[in-house]
C-alpha cells in the first residue's frame, strides 16, 4: 500500500470556503431534520439528560482537566486534511465528499460478552453524560499530528452502562460501510472498517467518546456523528463513524493489522523508539496556525505516558507496537 506524505499542505488539498460551508449547510439541514430515534433504542436506561442533544450545530460543552497547553490546529485545518478511506485516499478526498453521509438517524449497536445488549440511539448517547471539551495531541502514523479540542465524555462511561461480562478482555469498534452514500469508497480493503482496544485502554479515561470539535458537532469528515479518540496511539485507531461496538474475548481483527501488520500493529503506541518500516517516528510534523507545518519532537506515548504507561508495564514496547 502507497500512504501519500508530503512536506507540505499545497493549496491544491484545501477546500474552497464556498464548497466547505455547502457541505456545513448540508449537515445543517441533517441536524435540522433530525427526529426522535424510535422503539428499540436505549431510551429508559440512561439517566436524566445532562445536555441537550443539539442547538443549531453547537454542542452544549463542560471544561475537562484533560488539556493541553499548546497551539491549536486551526478549524479549517483540521477539517480539510483528513484520513478518512471510505470518502478517499488523498487528504483533501474526506473534506470533498463526505457530504454524503447521512448522520440522522443513527444508532450504535452494543453487542457480545455484555448483560445488555441493546441498539442506542445517537441522541440518547449524547444525553447520557455531560459534553467535555478536551484539547489532545492527535498523532498520525505518517507523522504529521495536530492539536485539536475534541467534545465527548470517556468511553468507560458507556462501557460501564453496558456492563461486560468479567471473560470480554477486548472491544471492537465497527464503522459504518454504505456504498450509496460512500461512492468514493475504495477497493482492496476488508470494509467495513475495524479497529479494538484492550479492555483495560477503552476504560482508561483519556479514550474518549467523541461527538464534536471545536464546540460542534462533528463534521463528516472528521467522523461524525460519534467516533472514539485515543490519544495516545496513533490516529488510525480511533475508529470514525461507529455503528457497532463489540466486546470480545479474544483480540479482534483490525483493518489495517490485517492488511499490513508490519507496518500498523495491534497496539500502535507512539513511539518515537520504534520507526515505521519506511520512515522515521522520532519527529512530526505539527499542523497547527502557521503557513507550513514544522518539525517537532515525538513524545513517548504522544506525551500521555504519566495516564497510560502503567497498563503497558512489563511489555516490550518494540514487539508489541
Amino acid at each position: 500500500m502507497i500512504v501519500r506524505r508530503g512536506n507540505e499542505i499545497r493549496s491544491s488539498e484545501i477546500t474552497p470556503q464556498e464548497i466547505f460551508l455547502k457541505h456545513k449547510a448540508t449537515r445543517r439541514r441533517f441536524l435540522a431534520g433530525a427526529g426522535a430515534i424510535g422503539a428499540g433504542v436505549l431510551a429508559r436506561g440512561l439517566m436524566e439528560p445532562a445536555t441537550k442533544a443539539f442547538a443549531g450545530e453547537k454542542l452544549n460543552t463542560v471544561g475537562s482537566k484533560y488539556t493541553v497547553n499548546e497551539t491549536q490546529t486551526t478549524f479549517q485545518k483540521a477539517t480539510t486534511w483528513n484520513n478518512f478511506y471510505e470518502f478517499g485516499t488523498d487528504k483533501s478526498d474526506p473534506a470533498h465528499n463526505a457530504h454524503t453521509l447521512k448522520t440522522r438517524p443513527w444508532t450504535v449497536e452494543l453487542s457480545g460478552l455484555v448483560k445488555k445488549k441493546q441498539v442506542v440511539g445517537i441522541d440518547d448517547l449524547l444525553k447520557y453524560r455531560p459534553i467535555e471539551s478536551r484539547v489532545y495531541r492527535h498523532r498520525c502514523v505518517e507523522a504529521w499530528s495536530m492539536v485539536i479540542p475534541w467534545d465527548g465524555y470517556s468511553l468507560s462511561e458507556l462501557i460501564n452502562f453496558a456492563q461486560p461480562l468479567p471473560s470480554a478482555k477486548y472491544v471492537q469498534f465497527i464503522s459504518k460501510i454504505d456504498t450509496g452514500q460512500m461512492p468514493e469508497l475504495p477497493g482492496g480493503y476488508d470494509w467495513p472498517y475495524s479497529e479494538g482496544l484492550r479492555m483495560d485502554e477503552a476504560m482508561n479515561p483519556l479514550t474518549l467518546l467523541t461527538f464534536g470539535c471545536y464546540g460542534e458537532v462533528l463534521p463528516n469528515q472528521n467522523g461524525a456523528p460519534v467516533r472514539v479518540v485515543i490519544p495516545w496511539k496513533y490516529g488510525f485507531k480511533s475508529a470514525k463513524s461507529i455503528v457497532k461496538i463489540v466486546f470480545t474475548d479474544k483480540q479482534p481483527k483490525t483493518l489495517w493489522n490485517d492488511i499490513n501488520s508490519r507496518e500498523y500493529g495491534f497496539y500502535s503506541n507512539v513511539n518515537p523508539q520504534v520507526d515505521h518500516p519506511r520512515w522515521s517516528q522520532a519527529h512530526e510534523r505539527r499542523i497547527d496556525s502557521g503557513f507550513l507545518p514544522h518539525s517537532v519532537p515525538t513524545l513517548m506515548f504522544n506525551g500521555y505516558a504519566d495516564q497510560v504507561a502503567s497498563m503497558y508495564s512489563g511489555m516490550d514496547l518494540k514487539k508489541n507496537y
